[in-house]
């Protein structure tokens, strides 16, 4: 077998069927159900069984998938072991992130690069559903993705480093009956008009577990999924709604206040992922370390780690 035959495997493993793998790859589905018999040949076994329209892996192809993650990050040390001796690190690395880390972090990551003459670093915005931010690290170096705790993990074949677990409090126009509150007891908040995301993205069901804890279901009046537009419909007093204490940006609008839950604790995680063979990279680890030094959180709300396999 070889390395190419391998990468087909794993992309199988990620993708789910031959046509997504072709296109991954830049190449035909033919292609790609060749190299797959020409491997099972070699082997002697089965690694794809039918499952309705398409060829997915069996037990069999699933352990070699795994098995291949760890043998493409060998390669990917020993190509590193080589650059190592012409590279000084500077390399090109690319970055996406969701909208508001990406307003929080990007200025200042691309300033601290220009001036430590670090490596070049490409930036690029992403609004996706909290199961395709994995999917991206097939195109980009670094993802900074965000998730909530209760929600399905990360994939296991994807490194992950954790960055910060950021609160979600309750944004309201500074006029609000609440506003003067130290805090919010969930129950003061069922009869209000909502303002949230859309339905299918990360913190929605944030939203959800707050109806729960007030026992009752909030009133959702607005769905949109920019923190900027949301913070100023808030200012103008067209309902309320859950932000991210650093990264929402209420700042953006002197008219909004930020109010903590009081009896529970909601918010959302957020993580950068890679391909595990990406964090051998020196431009890639200098690049998370300034990533880490730009976040404006407060220590207590950091995360400690430079990656880990799963999360």
């Amino acid at each position: 077998m070889d390395l190419y035959q391998l990468r087909i495997v794993r992309e199988l493993s990620e993708l789910g069927s031959l046509s997504a793998v072709a296109a991954r790859l830049s190449v035909t589905t033919s292609a790609v159900s060749q190299q797959l018999r020409g491997l099972q040949d070699e082997m002697g076994e089965q690694l794809v069984v039918k499952s309705g329209r398409n060829l997915v892996l069996n037990e069999a192809g699933r352990a070699l998938a795994a098995a291949a993650v760890q043998v493409l990050a060998s390669m990917s040390d020993a190509e590193q072991s080589v650059q190592r001796h012409f590279s000084d690190g500077r390399g090109e690395v690319t970055v996406a992130a969701l909208h508001s880390a990406a307003l929080a972090i990007f200025p200042k990551l691309l300033g601290r690069m220009d001036a430590e003459s670090g490596p070049r670093v490409i930036c690029s915005d992403t609004d996706v559903t909290v199961d395709t931010f994995a999917r991206l690290v097939a195109d980009v170096d670094l993802v900074i993705a965000h998730r909530l705790p209760w929600g399905n993990p990360w994939p296991a074949s994807i490194a992950v480093t954790p960055l910060v677990f950021e609160p979600l409090d309750v944004a309201m126009q500074s006029g609000h009956r609440l506003a003067g509150a130290t805090e919010v007891q969930p129950a003061d908040l069922v009869n209000e008009e909502w303002i949230s995301v859309q339905e299918s993205f990360p913190l929605a069901s944030a939203l959800h577990a707050l109806g729960a804890a007030a026992g009752a279901t909030l009133r959702v009046r607005h769905r949109l999924n920019e923190f900027p537009i949301v913070v100023s419909l808030v200012a103008a007093g067209q309902g309320v709604a859950l932000l991210p204490r650093y990264m929402g940006n209420p700042d953006a609008h002197p008219g909004v206040v930020l109010t903590p839950l009081a009896g529970i604790e909601i918010g959302r995680q957020i993580d950068i992922l890679s391909r595990p063979e990406v964090l051998r990279k020196e431009s890639a680890i200098a690049v998370i370390a300034a990533i880490r030094d730009v976040l404006s959180v407060p220590a207590s709300e950091r995360v400690p780690g430079t990656g880990q396999v799963g999360y």
